[in-house]
């Protein structure tokens, strides 16, 4: 047994159900909106985690994609090709989680951030199993 492996695929499994509670919840009628983009930020925050348990990196207990991409980053180079799609879904960790604090979201901009989400949940996860953790 690994128990970075285990620790990772925990992480990896975490990502996975808030990457399919976002599109179930952008398919909804009505459509989820605010609570489908925190979901695709926390989705991508797990990934990210999971990549760098893989990596055995340590990292503070944050919802900074910024951070985690840094972290990612100095282990892989080819992270900076994700930094825009992150950096699109960071306000959704805290601001559309409390009143007052977050614009509307329209259905394009939640379809952009699943998108978005989904590229970096597809490039971390191609990662860690190229790496043979999965």
């Amino acid at each position: 047994m690994n128990p970075r492996l285990d620790e990772a695929r925990a992480w990896l499994q975490k990502a996975e159900q808030d990457l399919l509670s976002a599109r179930i919840l952008l398919e909804h009628d009505p459509p989820v909106l605010e609570t489908a983009c925190f979901h695709c930020q926390q989705a991508v925050e797990k990934a990210l985690k999971a990549y760098l348990v893989w990596k055995a990196v340590r990292f503070e207990k944050v919802h900074s994609l910024t951070y985690l991409l840094d972290l990612c980053e100095a282990q892989k180079p080819e992270f900076v090709s994700l930094r825009d799609k992150a950096e699109t879904l960071a306000p959704y960790a805290i601001e559309v989680r409390y009143p007052g604090s977050s614009a509307d979201i329209s259905r394009e901009e939640a379809r952009e951030a699943l998108a978005a989400t989904e590229t970096i949940w597809s490039f971390t996860l191609d990662l860690i199993d190229v790496e043979g953790a999965i």
